[in-house]
């Protein structure tokens, strides 16, 4: 279990592997985002994506599981104040294998039994980064301060 006190500045971490398929995107944003480049793949054909995309709201909750799954589950975390910075920098596409990358940026004291810790975020759509952004994220003390 990693702490606050357990966490550096300058901290990286490669993680996650996730295939991203046509039928996860349409069904995320048939519920979600129900725009036609993300739910009809033959009229995401004449958008200027040219072709089914997945929401960015579906990448950022496919990095939050790869997250959850690789990096949080280690760590004494008690949640997120938020994310700052975020950005969809290219669609991600079925077929695409995604993996996240982290680094920690920033950490503050926030009371007596948290600590926070910004991590800059990067989601990469083979090989290329198709989301960042800054997570604020809460962790506990080890020992009381």
């Amino acid at each position: 279990m990693q702490y606050f006190e357990d966490l550096s500045v300058g901290e990286t971490a490669d993680f996650g592997s996730y295939q991203v398929t046509d039928e996860e995107i349409t069904t995320f944003a048939e519920q979600y985002d129900p725009q036609p480049f993300h739910t009809d793949p033959e009229a995401a054909a004449d958008t200027p994506f040219g072709g089914l995309v997945a929401s960015g709201w579906h990448t950022a909750a496919m990095t939050m599981r790869l997250l959850v799954d690789n990096h949080l589950a280690d760590g004494a975390t008690r949640g997120a104040l938020g994310v700052d910075d975020l950005r969809w920098r290219r669609p991600v596409r079925p077929g695409d294998e995604l993996v996240v990358r982290t680094e920690i940026v920033e950490k503050e004291d926030w009371d007596d039994d948290s600590g926070l810790v910004s991590v800059a975020i990067t989601t990469e759509a083979d090989g290329e980064e198709a989301l960042s952004m800054v997570g604020l994220v809460l962790y506990e003390r080890r020992e009381k301060a």
